[in-house]
């Protein structure tokens, strides 16, 4: 499978099947995040690859309700970075860009795998540093979920998740994201106070 191969077959399944989890995996994983760039090659994200079964219980405490499905999960892996680690220019931190760009690599090193990788924003960040021990100084930037597809939906999810899993969810249009020498876009609405 080749990168493109691999970008059009990802995929934020929700419905997981088990998936056998090995320290080759793990490691296979980790090297394939830490091939991403970064600014100054500083590689400021870190990660907790969680596999052990009493603790993937354990871990179902930092879900939100809509997200019980995740509890399905072969493995967990935290993603946390600190803007210390990176660098800062002016208002970008940019250890949260550099994070963005190892997940990347990892979910589609995940994909080529045959696997799916489903990052969330549905969590605790102070629960996932509790029970893993993260100090307080770090940022959890995301949970990735790991397992394999599922043929069978999984029945907790919500009706929206149900029919996203069945079809890809809609991409805007190129005109929409994607602009030429300058932005032609539609002037923000004001944040909400």
């Amino acid at each position: 499978m080749d990168v493109t191969q691999a970008i059009a077959a990802r995929r934020a399944y929700r419905s997981l099947a088990p998936v056998p989890i090995t320290e080759e995996l793990i490691r296979d994983l980790a090297r394939h995040a830490q091939l991403a760039p970064s600014c100054s090659n500083n590689q400021p994200w870190r990660f907790v690859f969680v596999d052990d079964p009493a603790k993937l219980i354990e871990m179902r405490a930092i879900f939100t309700p809509r997200n019980a499905w995740a509890h399905a999960a072969s493995m967990i892996i935290a993603v946390f970075s600190r803007k210390e680690d990176d660098c800062v220019i002016k208002e970008c931190e940019y250890h949260q860009f550099d994070c963005g760009l190892a997940v990347g690599f990892l979910v589609l090193r995940a994909t080529e795998l045959g696997l799916v990788a489903h990052p969330i924003a549905g969590f605790s960040a102070d629960k996932t540093r509790e029970i893993l021990r993260i100090p307080e100084a770090y940022q959890v930037t995301t949970i990735i979920l790991v397992g394999m597809k599922s043929a069978t939906l999984n029945p907790v999810m919500t009706p929206k998740q149900a029919a996203d899993e069945s079809a890809r969810p809609a991409r805007f249009p190129f005109e929409k994201f994607a602009f030429r020498n300058a932005y032609t876009g539609p002037a923000p609405d004001p944040p909400q106070s």
